[in-house]
């Protein structure tokens, strides 16, 4: 039986039940696939599902990312990118962490009340939130939703720190805001940029910006003031870890002035999601990528312990991270950490209505 094919413009071609589903679906070939007409593929449509948001601020205590809290206004993104950390979450919704994931969009209409409420708080203390950490508050689907932008507006008018990572162009539409947030030292972006060949980009982040579209946005965004920076993320093994100089030097000429990485992590379902993509896309080193990816393990494909889930361990996690220290020295990148200011803050007044955004 044949492996079913990619669909168009999405980054899985499985989509296996969530792992606490009572029962599995599989595929097998009952000896009539080959008298079955093909349909023409025009890919699955995105489905939006309602997600009614109790608090859309979400705190964690993990010494291996820079932030306390962070905010998500989708679940699931059409980005599609196949080696994404996020899918397993999928699960939570009923949902498959594959096709699903890209497919059908959880959004949260209500956040900007909740943001509010919650801001407003009596007990609440200002730190630096991180926006679209689980997945991308610039995906596609925003571009009519616009729900990313009424936050940032929030996070604006209260003069409240917020730190970004996207891979989204449409990131430029809220360059307003975000130079807004700047001028007070309140802001800064930090731009995934896996590759620069456009066509493994195609391969692995489907729905995504390309990587020169986004070096763009990034260019746009540091003259208007706004810090920008670069994620070398993830790094796989075999199929990117050969390009990260490059991609430093393409961004800090975009006007990054820090920088890091992130080696591939491969939780729960995105394990066998993951392979299966690099067979279809890479069947003549897919042995030698997950051998790498198990040395740089322990033996295992994922690592979920902290201080060595982000890097790895060993020969060859210690190379990556001289590579890249070696090159931020060469570039001047990370030379001054950038400290959000938190003293401007100011809780917002009752909610009297919709934010005139547009």
């Amino acid at each position: 039986m044949k492996p079913p094919s990619l669909p168009r413009g999405r980054g899985s071609r499985l989509n296996p039940g969530d792992r606490f589903a009572d029962w599995q679906r599989a595929a097998f070939d009952d000896g009539w696939a080959d008298d079955v007409a093909d349909e023409p593929d025009h890919g699955p449509a995105t489905t939006l599902l309602l997600d009614k948001a109790r608090s859309v601020i979400v705190r964690n205590a993990s010494p291996d990312v820079p932030f306390a809290q962070s905010i998500n206004p989708y679940r699931g993104c059409e980005h599609g990118c196949a080696y994404c950390f996020a899918r397993p979450g999928h699960a939570y919704l009923g949902l498959s962490p594959g096709l699903d994931f890209e497919t059908k969009i959880a959004w949260k209409p209500d956040a900007p009340a909740v943001l509010r409420r919650e801001l407003a708080a009596p007990g609440y203390r200002c730190q630096p939130v991180a926006l679209g950490i689980n997945t991308d508050g610039w995906q596609p689907v925003e571009r009519r939703l616009g729900l990313t932008r009424q936050l940032l507006a929030i996070l604006a008018e209260t003069r409240h720190p917020v730190s970004i990572v996207t891979k989204s162009a449409l990131i430029e539409r809220d360059i307003d805001l975000l130079a807004d947030l700047a001028r007070d030292g309140l802001v800064q972006v930090m731009f995934s940029v896996t590759t620069l060949d456009p066509c493994l980009a195609r391969q692995l982040e489907p729905r995504a910006a390309s990587p020169a579209r986004r070096l763009a946005a990034m260019a746009r965004l540091h003259d208007a003031g706004v810090p920008v920076g670069v994620l070398f993320a993830p790094l796989i093994p075999a199929i990117n870890d050969h390009e990260m100089e490059k991609v430093l030097e393409a961004a800090q000429a975009a006007g990054a002035d820090t920088a890091g990485y992130v080696l591939l992590r491969l939780p729960r379902e995105l394990r066998a999601l993951f392979e299966d993509w690099l067979v279809a896309h890479y069947p003549d080193r897919a042995g030698h990528v997950l051998s790498l990816l198990r040395q740089l393990r322990g033996g295992e494909l994922n690592d979920s312990r902290f201080g060595h889930r982000m890097r790895g361990e060993g020969v060859f996690a210690d190379l990556y991270s001289q590579r890249l220290r070696r090159c931020c020295e060469r570039l001047g990148l990370n030379r001054n950490r950038r400290q959000l200011v938190t003293t401007a803050f100011r809780p917002p007044g009752r909610d009297d209505g919709q934010l005139a955004l547009f």
